[in-house]
């Protein structure tokens, strides 16, 4: 329960509406005799059930308050970051949108009362530390102008696949268009202009999506698009500072949860093809 600030009397009002202890008065006259041990807190604690008077003040006093957690999966854009700090319980205030790619994913602790602003903050700054650590620990050489690139490319690896074993490889694959001036095609960049920056939309991607005028459309613009399209993992961003050595310029799902790599365009049709013939035979495996 919270318990408000002011005296023994207001405290226990409220523990005793709170259905902590029965009697306000001999809290009162405890806490008064007991003054010595220190101030009754006012914070989010947790009290056993059927508590002495000596539990409870003893709570009161020596506590840590509750402690509640808000945990940022990896690939959610600024919207969604957004929306999932609104509905998170004991925080107060507005949440502001943060820039795209801007918060670290991960698990933050905070306090009843906690406002939203210093959560995000908290998320920024994260963000921020393990970007620099990336860009400064990056290998060398990489066709990327500063951070922001990485960030960027970072993005559309943690969006590209869910396996970890192939984030590096995916990277790599990235790294080698940009080498040779080749367009991205990334899916996801095109999904983040059709849905305007939600990524979510219950559909696929269609020929029109594909053909949309927007900087962030890499079947229309060479190079990265201007900025990420969602708040990549670390796992995302060290692929991104480290991408598999090799020569591939393409890949495709596999149907499998994975993707299927190759070095040429005539290997990556072979591979569309199969990923479509698996496609055809869910289907009529389902009708």
């Amino acid at each position: 329960m919270v318990i408000p600030r002011g005296g023994p009397a207001q405290v226990a009002a409220a523990l005793q509406a709170a259905g902590v202890i029965e009697r306000p008065g001999a809290f009162r006259a405890a806490a008064l005799l007991t003054w010595a041990a220190g101030p009754l807190h006012a914070a989010e604690l947790a009290f056993p059930a059927h508590a002495s008077l000596r539990t409870v003040l003893a709570v009161l006093r020596q506590g840590r308050p509750v402690r509640h957690f808000l945990t940022i999966p990896e690939g959610l854009t600024a919207a969604q970051i957004a929306r999932l700090l609104d509905t998170a319980p004991a925080l107060t205030g507005e949440t502001p949108v943060p820039p795209e790619g801007g918060v670290l994913p991960q698990t933050y602790e905070y306090d009843y009362g906690t406002t939203r602003v210093a959560v995000l903050g908290r998320a920024e700054a994260a963000m921020r530390a393990a970007l620099l650590r990336a860009w400064d620990g990056r290998d060398p050489d990489l066709p990327l102008d500063g951070p922001e690139q990485l960030l960027t490319l970072a993005s559309l690896v943690e969006r590209e696949t869910a396996r970890p074993e192939e984030r590096a490889h995916i990277a790599g694959v990235f790294i080698n268009r940009l080498r040779r001036g080749m367009r991205l095609q990334s899916d996801p960049t095109v999904a983040y202009a059709a849905t305007g920056g939600e990524l979510t939309s219950g559909r696929g991607l269609t020929r029109d999506d594909l053909a949309v005028a927007n900087p962030y459309n890499t079947y229309r613009v060479a190079g990265l698009p201007p900025g990420p399209i969602d708040s990549p993992g670390l796992d995302a961003l060290t692929a991104a500072a480290h991408p598999a050595p090799g020569d591939d310029l393409y890949f495709v799902a596999d149907g499998s949860g994975g993707h299927a790599f190759a070095r040429t365009l005539e290997e990556h049709q072979r591979n569309v093809a199969r990923w479509r013939a698996t496609q055809a035979a869910s289907r009529a495996i389902e009708q």
